[in-house]
């Protein structure tokens, strides 16, 4: 993280919720959120979310968000922490399988959706009453270019779903005082995975084919022929979760380096 880019206390005095924060995106964007003064809690199904707010004076709780009941106990820890939810940045999520959609199961179709769009859709649902209550609040979510790309067409299913329910949220809380807003992700250069999504490994030269074609299509669909970082993310999904972006809502903001999804 650049510290140029940083401002020192956009969310002083602000309450944020930042889910899937134990690596990827989420720590990305912890990181910046810490850095800017915000009372942070981290939410993430693995331990590990605990060393990470360790390390930035942060709450955190361990969850699995692809429940309701999971997202209801996360959302009311960090109401018992600091009285209110001014932020909460739904950033779980992540392609599991790379295929044709024929070589899918039932069983892959629904895990893609349950950990794409689930996690999301519950998490809102369990945080709207208390951001409704205090009048004011920011929903961010993280979607992804991949609506439109190949051999991971139920995460792409989910991601879209995502999307809609960012542009009719927004329509239906704008009178509560709440912004609905989401990000668009393209491919993201990170480090190795400390937890795994559960991607199997490909052993055949035809599965090898398969995951490699999602990566060539990624770079082709980019105006700029790269992988984003995890900072560049990280930047787009804090301004849109800080008061400078006061007037946006119910927008999807790509950031795939040209590639709209």
């Amino acid at each position: 993280m650049n510290a140029a880019t940083v401002h020192a206390d956009r969310f002083a005095g602000k309450s944020v919720v930042v889910t899937g924060a134990a690596q990827g995106i989420g720590l990305a964007v912890a990181r910046r959120l810490a850095a800017e003064a915000a009372e942070l809690t981290l939410v993430d199904r693995s331990e590990l979310v605990h060393e990470v707010a360790a390390g930035l004076g942060a709450h955190s709780v361990t969850a699995n968000l692809e429940t309701y009941a999971g997202a209801e106990t996360a959302l009311a820890f960090a109401l018992e922490r600091h009285d209110r939810i001014d932020v909460l940045i739904n950033n779980v999520g992540g392609a599991i399988n790379f295929k044709p959609f024929t070589e899918f199961t039932a069983e892959e179709i629904h895990a893609e959706i349950t950990r794409s769009l689930l996690t999301t859709l519950w998490s809102c649902r369990a945080v709207l009453p208390a951001m409704t209550e205090q009048g004011r609040g920011v929903i961010v979510n993280v979607s992804s270019a991949a609506t439109r790309g190949i051999h991971r067409i139920p995460y792409s299913a989910a991601k879209g779903g995502i999307n809609a329910l960012t542009a009719s949220l927004a329509f239906e809380c704008a009178d509560a005082g709440i912004r609905v807003v989401a990000t668009a992700p393209g491919g993201t250069e990170a480090p190795p995975r400390r937890i795994s999504r559960g991607t199997p490994t490909p052993r055949t030269a035809q599965e090898k084919d398969w995951f490699q074609a999602h990566i060539d299509q990624t770079l082709a669909s980019s105006l700029l022929k790269r992988y984003g970082t995890l900072d560049e993310q990280a930047a787009a999904i804090c301004f849109l979760a800080s008061d400078e972006a006061s007037y946006i809502t119910g927008t999807v903001l790509p950031v795939a380096g040209g590639d709209l999804g």
